[in-house]
């Protein structure tokens, strides 16, 4: 425990070092569990695995850009490819964000040939894969798609990723229709006509919103419409962002409480509460009587006071 919390007051740090080489070698050694103070046989090992990853992820976000050595950031990518297909599910979330982290940082070619590998190749074997690969498949879509990188996707690739993601928010598994959900949150963030795109999408994802479907799913569209309200502000102050923004506005109002916590985080972001009233304007402007009033309590009484939101974990 003290080591895993250790390497997460490391990350913390990053911005303030100086010496980024050297850190990313012993964390890509340690996520890999080869580091000389780390044993395949260690109890924990999956826990020490997920944090180091973590670490790394933060590292290559804020320190990147600092490298010296030309294989720091390779080696980096090498990691998060091998362990993205690991058993645990922790550890393919990780793995995915130091993919993705990487990716910004090598390229929208690296970008391209990661997701074409890892992503577009599975396709014609989707149905018959495990939940791991699909799941990690999922997070792999996310973590790129949400990076600056991902508006440089090629665009049949785009395409592709957006079929793939489209049949695994249909998954039996919970984990992979979870995966997927905020994984569509960043494919319609990169989208380059993100009306018509909603439009085509809003019924599917609507249904992840569902109050039968099960509450870390409900937790996951909303996770992945903050990527979106991020990716593309205003989106969702339009006549075609309505229908979400309303249904969003239900769950923030009568789910379960983390759910409501979830979609005020969303409506906090699509109203662009942060810099004032002149969203929660755009929104009344489009909005029946009573979702206006209704929406107008929420934000007087919620919204407001919400200081900030981070749509990256």
């Amino acid at each position: 425990m003290v080591r895993i919390e250790a390497i997460k007051a490391l990350a913390l740090l990053m911005p303030l070092s100086t010496r980024v080489d050297p850190l990313i070698k012993e964390l890509v050694a340690s996520s890999l569990g080869k580091s000389s103070n780390v044993s395949v046989e260690t109890a924990g090992l999956v826990a020490i695995q997920t944090a180091t990853l973590e670490a790394l992820a933060v590292v290559l976000r804020h320190g990147g850009k600092k490298v010296k050595l030309p294989e720091s950031i390779p080696s980096s990518l090498e990691a998060g490819k091998e362990l993205v297909v690991h058993e645990d599910d922790g550890i393919r979330e990780s793995a995915a964000k130091v993919i993705g982290y990487a990716c910004e940082l090598l390229g929208a070619n690296e970008a391209n040939e990661v997701i074409q590998e890892f992503v577009v190749d599975k396709m014609p074997t989707l149905s018959s894969s495990s939940s791991e690969v699909k799941h990690g498949i999922a997070c792999i879509c996310r973590r790129v798609l949400t990076t600056s990188i991902g508006e440089e996707i090629d665009s049949k690739i785009y395409d592709s990723i957006s079929s793939i993601i489209q049949i695994l928010m249909k998954d039996d598994k919970s984990m992979v229709r979870e995966a997927a959900f905020v994984a569509i949150g960043a494919v319609l963030g990169c989208s380059d006509d993100a009306k018509s795109s909603l439009s085509r999408l809003e019924k599917s994802i609507a249904k992840g919103m569902d109050s039968k479907e099960e509450i870390e799913v409900q937790k996951a569209v909303a996770k992945g419409l903050c990527i979106t309200a991020t990716k593309q502000p205003g989106l969702f102050r339009t006549q075609e962002g309505l229908f979400l923004t309303n249904n969003a506005l239900k769950l923030a109002m009568s789910g379960a409480q983390r759910v409501q916590f979830s979609y005020n985080d969303f409506l906090w972001l699509a109203l662009d509460v942060g810099n004032g009233e002149s969203g929660l304007d755009e929104y009344l402007n489009l909005a029946h009587f009573d979702q206006a009033k209704t929406m107008k309590a929420i934000y007087s009484k919620v919204l407001v006071k919400i200081k900030s939101v981070d749509d990256s974990d």
